[in-house]
């Protein structure tokens, strides 16, 4: 179970049981119905729009014959990946002092800013001007600059 927890870390629960109940060919109606809930609630979780609570995560469980707690991993695993989405959303350079143009390749609005630092600042150091490089030295520190510049790996 750990090792699939650690791939699976950060899906919502509802795509997994989605996912096994296809393997197992059993309708998502059929199977609410067999551990007395509702197909709607079955539905909603399928598709990522409610979220598991351990009750129903462990008659799931049993049903499916899987490890107790399995789902309910799943479920605060993508709790904190959603919780850590949010307080990331706020983390950013000054984007006023970077032009858009610059990441043509890609949505300006979905750069995570944190996880592709990387791309950012060769990208920046490549085609910027003398404040957009600045501006990149003050958001992420001139030591991990000079890291991913000099192409160091644990960057």
């Amino acid at each position: 179970m750990i090792n699939e927890l650690e791939i699976l870390k950060g899906i919502h629960p509802g795509f997994v049981l989605e996912k096994k109940l296809k393997e197992r060919n059993i309708s998502k109606g059929r199977f609410a119905l067999s551990i007395n809930e509702f197909p709607q609630t079955i539905g909603a979780i399928t598709k990522g729009k409610r979220n598991m609570n351990t009750q129903l995560a462990m008659r799931i469980e049993q049903a499916l014959g899987l490890d107790e707690g399995y789902f309910m991993t799943l479920q605060v695993f993508y709790e904190i990946k959603e919780e850590k989405r949010k307080i990331d959303k706020d983390y950013h350079p000054d984007i006023s002092k970077l032009r858009r143009v610059l990441f043509w390749d890609t949505s300006f609005e979905k750069i995570d800013w944190r996880q592709h630092k990387r791309f950012v600042i060769e990208r920046i150091f490549e085609r910027g001007n003398k404040e957009e490089k600045e501006e990149i030295i003050h958001f992420y520190g001139k030591d991990v600059i000079d890291l991913v510049l000099h192409n160091n790996s644990s960057v």
